[in-house]
C-alpha cells in the first residue's frame, strides 16, 4: 500500500504543476527516444547498465537571416544514467547547449530516480535540479519598429536560473513502457533585463512530455524488431507530437521514420558495434518556404551491469 501511495502522490505532484505561463518550447529531437535521460528524471538506470549518450542537431542547416547571419537552430546534447543498487534507484546527468539565433542556453541537470519493483514491470520516479544559463545578443536583433525602447538599451544580455524536473516511467522489460514528465516546473523568472522593472525577464522553458513505445516481433520474421514510439510535447500554449517507427535487424543495423505533422518527416539509420550504437537522421521539412532539411547524429554506449537478481533477458532496445 505504501508504494501505491507514493506513485498516486508522484503522479499528483506532476500534475498540479501543469498550471503556467507562457514560454518558449524546449528543443525537440528526431531521435527521440535517445533523449530520456534528459526529459524524464524517472528512466535513470532503468536500462539496468551505464548509458552514454551523445547527440548533435542541426535545424534547418544553412538558414540565414535577411543580413546573412547564421540563425539555425543547433543543439548538442550529453546525458548519462546508471542503477545504483544502494539507492534503490538510479541516477542521471544531462549537458545541453542550445543556439537559437542569436539566443545561447546552456543547461545542466542531475537527476535521481526510485525504483518500484511492480512484479513483471518496474516504475521510476525520479527528480531532477537544472541549472540554466541564458544569454541573448539584443544588439544583433533587427527590431519590427525604429526607436525600440528595449532593444536601444540592452546589448548582450545573460542569467543563471534554477528550476526543478520531475518524472514517472513505467516500463515491462522487452515490451511496453510509458513515461509522463515535466521539465523546469518551476517555470523560474530571472531579473528583469534593462532599467526598468517591468522590463522583459529570462525564464526557464516548462514543458511536459508523454512518451509511449511497444517493441515487438513477428514469429515469421525472427531476426527483425519493431519499436513503434511516440512524444507528444507542450508549454501549455503549443503542442508538438512525433510518431516514429524503426525496424532493427539482429540487435545490429535499424531502419525508421519520424512523423512531426505540419513540420516534417524523418528518416533515421542506425548501427551497433558491440556496446557503441551510432545513429544518423534527416528530417525533410513539409512547412513550405525554402526552409532546409535538419541533420542529426547520436552516439550512444550502453554497459550492462549484472546484479544479484532475477535472471531475465533483457536489453534495451531504446538505444537502438
Amino acid at each position: 500500500m505504501s508504494k501505491l501511495k507514493a506513485i498516486v502522490l508522484a503522479i499528483v505532484l506532476l500534475v498540479i504543476t501543469m498550471s503556467g505561463v507562457k514560454a518558449q518550447q524546449a528543443p525537440i529531437f528526431t531521435n527521440y527516444t535517445n533523449s530520456y535521460a534528459y526529459i524524464n528524471p524517472g528512466f535513470a538506470g532503468l536500462s539496468e547498465g551505464v548509458n552514454l549518450l551523445g547527440l548533435y542537431r542541426m535545424q534547418w542547416a544553412g538558414f540565414t537571416d535577411n543580413d546573412g547571419n547564421e540563425i539555425a537552430p543547433t543543439t548538442f546534447l550529453l546525458t548519462g544514467d546508471m542503477p545504483i543498487k544502494v539507492l534503490g534507484g538510479g541516477i542521471s546527468f544531462s549537458v545541453m547547449t542550445d543556439k537559437l539565433g542569436f539566443e545561447n542556453n546552456t543547461n545542466v541537470g542531475l537527476g535521481y530516480s526510485y525504483h518500484f519493483d511492480l512484479g513483471g514491470s518496474t516504475l521510476g520516479v525520479g527528480a531532477a535540479a537544472t541549472l540554466l544559463n541564458r544569454t541573448v545578443d539584443f544588439a544583433k536583433l533587427t527590431p519590427g519598429q525604429d526607436n525600440d525602447p528595449l532593444l536601444n538599451q540592452l546589448g548582450e544580455e545573460s542569467g543563471m536560473l534554477v528550476d526543478l524536473s520531475f518524472g514517472v516511467f513505467w516500463q515491462i522489460p522487452e515490451s511496453l513502457y510509458v513515461g509522463i514528465s515535466g521539465i523546469n516546473l518551476l517555470n523560474t523568472t530571472g531579473r528583469a533585463l534593462g532599467p526598468d522593472e517591468s522590463a522583459a525577464s529570462f525564464t526557464t522553458d516548462r514543458t511536459l512530455y508523454l512518451v509511449a513505445g511497444y517493441p515487438f516481433m513477428f514469429e515469421t520474421m525472427p531476426n527483425f524488431k519493431f519499436i513503434p514510439s511516440l512524444n507528444f510535447m507542450t508549454n501549455l500554449s503549443s503542442a508538438q507530437i512525433n510518431a516514429g517507427m524503426k525496424a532493427v535487424y539482429n540487435d545490429i543495423f535499424s531502419l525508421g521514420v519520424n512523423y512531426r505533422p505540419q513540420e516534417s518527416v524523418g528518416l533515421t539509420v542506425g548501427l551497433a558495434i558491440k556496446d557503441f550504437v551510432l545513429g544518423y537522421a534527416y528530417d525533410i521539412n513539409t512547412m513550405g518556404y525554402s526552409i532546409p532539411g535538419s541533420h542529426e547524429i547520436a552516439l550512444s554506449y550502453c554497459f550492462k551491469l549484472n546484479f544479484d537478481r532475477t535472471p531475465r533477458d533483457y536489453r534495451s532496445v531504446r538505444y537502438l
